[in-house]
């Protein structure tokens, strides 16, 4: 079966108005679901949905070989837009810390703005640990968007979800280290 050269991009590239509109539901819902339950259960489902996407590009791109630059620049650029907008939601509701939302995206961005300016040089893919990372956030923030304290109650959910954000704080500071340490063994082969 063929599949439309484009689709993976197609996949990519929705994710960015879906992060929009995720973003939207998520403050429109409140604090733990408080000002609307179902409106945050809407957001946390729709970002469970779009990050999920990630995986269902990539296997299309190498499945079907047909993996391209364009791909692999905007790939990790519309994950953090998603991931960055369930960190920054959270933490205007009051439910991460901001330290911990501003390490994660000061290190997220640094490399994307890197991504871009490199990129006429060459287009720099994902590393397997920034994979991870990214896997580890999504379901870090999956779990935290989803109002599953109405039956586990606030405590053991706060607890979980701030255990959650440290770990992925480590992994995400940890991939970032990698990435910098990879970037500078390569221009210097290329030098």
């Amino acid at each position: 079966m063929a599949i439309p050269r484009q689709l993976p991009n197609a996949i990519t590239v929705t994710r960015i108005p879906l992060a929009v509109v995720f973003f939207v539901l998520l403050l429109l819902g409140g604090t733990y679901g408080i000002s609307d339950p179902v409106v945050r259960w809407i957001a946390g489902i729709l970002f469970i949905v779009a990050i999920s996407t990630d995986w269902v590009d990539g296997y299309l791109a190498r499945r079907y070989d047909i993996v391209s630059d364009f791909g692999k620049l905007w790939d990790p650029i519309a994950d953090k837009l998603l991931t960055g907008a369930g960190f920054i939601g959270l933490a205007i509701l009051g439910e991460v810390n901001w330290w911990i939302v501003i390490v994660i995206l000061v290190r997220e961005w640094g490399i994307t703005i890197h991504r871009l300016v490199v990129a006429s040089e060459h287009v720099v893919a994902a590393a397997w640990m920034g994979k991870i990372k990214t896997a580890f956030q999504g379901v870090a923030l999956g779990w935290a968007l989803l109002p599953l304290h109405v039956w586990i109650g606030l405590g053991p959910w706060t607890t979980i979800t701030f255990v959650l954000m440290l770990i992925v704080l480590v992994l995400t500071v940890v991939s970032g280290i990698d990435y910098i340490v990879a970037q500078v063994r390569g221009s210097r082969q290329r030098s």
